[in-house]
């Protein structure tokens, strides 16, 4: 087998496990492995994608992922990496983002036969007795010890509640459910997990005297110190009604320069020498490397064709050709009404997404970096009427990268 700790490493995802000997071992054989996603919103975002792309690697070696949407642990939330609680969501709601996460997760991992297996905890962490869960697993736990957690301490100036206090009993509790069912003994997540999972490893010892691992991944952020996934218009998320796929697209391909060679590792499966390759490019030739990064990202998450098509249309659109019929361009609906009056550069460029504000908006036409019909806006309150629409309607440019196609909506 492919030594998975080994492809790991290479590509920057291990940041610290349990006993790396012992967990070589193991690994050496097929295994089974789970990392939990917590449904809180109807999407994930390109913040997940570093986990999944860990159980693409570990399915491609030849071990068995379990996917484990946490539809239970929702309803009490994660304290990890939180200032504040998070809002309480109903079951019904819940419900409805775990089946767009499992549609989801399926883009990027093998669920045939018995390849990978899709489980909900809320199947068992619902059906618990309280007393005899405190009987049975709070007695293994030492509150001194889960207060010295990372997660705990960070909330204990702001508030911890006492829902929130339990999560880490109900994630070990789900390592050992997998343990017992499929016989699971290995547990990934981000490094801000690091304490939730050697509780659960702990919680397997102490239960069925076993020694099962944990591994945790890197926080990543931008060279720029932003949290993956964050952009001027928000999250970036998987759902491509949510974020197009030309948008994510676009997210790729709009990265840092110093950036391009760690996602290329760790977001694509292209081999190791061609990311070498790819990283040892400068200057204008980065260029290269930041389609290939865009493209293979925006293909594992949407699909080939998806894929061809926010491409080509990048292409066309960097290109300043004539055209901008292209269905892959995120587009903009506008009244018709409003267009025959005119509306205020910097007002469309708000309205449309392309700015967060009206004051960003009007400094970025003001520097310079306002464009209409790859025209570059003189003042940025220059009016924006039907008499620049074309036959497929008018494109407006943020900077280099980000672009809007605005189309005019009958009333």
């Amino acid at each position: 087998m492919e030594n998975i700790l080994e492809i790991f490493e290479n590509r920057g995802f291990f940041e610290q496990s349990t006993d790396k000997g012992s967990l070589s071992q193991m690994l050496s054989q097929p295994t089974t492995c789970y990392i939990g996603f917590d449904p809180t919103a109807k999407s994930l975002h390109v913040g997940s994608l570093l986990p999944i792309m860990s159980l693409v690697h570990m399915q491609n070696a030849g071990h068995r992922p379990v996917v484990l949407v946490g539809g239970g642990t929702a309803l009490v939330g994660d304290p990890s990496g939180k200032t504040e609680m998070r809002r309480i969501m109903s079951r019904q709601e819940i419900d409805d983002n775990a089946q767009g996460l499992k549609k989801q997760l399926s883009n990027f991992i093998d669920f045939s036969g018995d390849r990978a297996i899709m489980a909900n905890n809320a199947d068992w962490l619902t059906e618990l007795r309280y007393v005899d869960f405190l009987r049975d697993i709070g007695r293994h736990f030492s509150v001194n010890r889960m207060l010295a957690a990372e997660s705990y301490k960070m909330r204990m100036e702001t508030g911890l509640s006492f829902i929130e206090f339990n999560y880490m009993l109900l994630q070990a509790y789900d390592f050992w459910y997998l343990f017992k069912n499929y016989d699971c003994r290995l547990q990934m997540g981000g490094n801000d997990q690091w304490g939730n999972i050697l509780a659960g490893a702990d919680l397997v010892r102490r239960l069925e005297g076993e020694i099962v691992h944990g591994l945790t991944f890197p926080l990543l952020t931008t060279s720029s110190g932003i949290k993956m996934g964050k952009t001027h218009k928000g999250a970036v998320w998987l759902d491509g009604e949510m974020t197009p796929p030309y948008d994510y697209y676009q997210y790729w391909i709009n990265q840092d320069d110093g950036d391009v060679g760690r996602f290329l590792a760790i977001f694509t499966l292209l081999d190791m020498d061609e990311i070498k390759r790819l990283r040892k490019l400068e200057g204008a030739e980065i260029r290269e490397a930041k389609k290939v990064l865009a493209y293979e990202a925006t293909r594992l998450c949407h699909g080939k064709e998806n894929a061809d098509q926010a491409r080509a249309a990048a292409e066309r659109l960097f290109g300043q050709t004539k055209g901008i019929s292209d269905e892959s361009v995120p587009r903009y609906e506008i009244d018709s009404e409003a267009l025959e009056t005119g509306v205020p550069a910097y007002i469309l460029f708000e309205t449309a997404g392309l700015c967060k504000s009206r004051g960003e908006a009007r400094r970025l036409i003001s520097q310079g970096g306002g464009y209409l019909n790859n025209q570059k806006i003189s003042v940025f309150d220059q009016k924006v009427s039907a008499d620049d629409l074309g036959e497929d309607g008018l494109l407006l440019r943020a900077g280099k990268k980000r672009y809007m196609k605005v189309v005019s909506r009958a009333q």
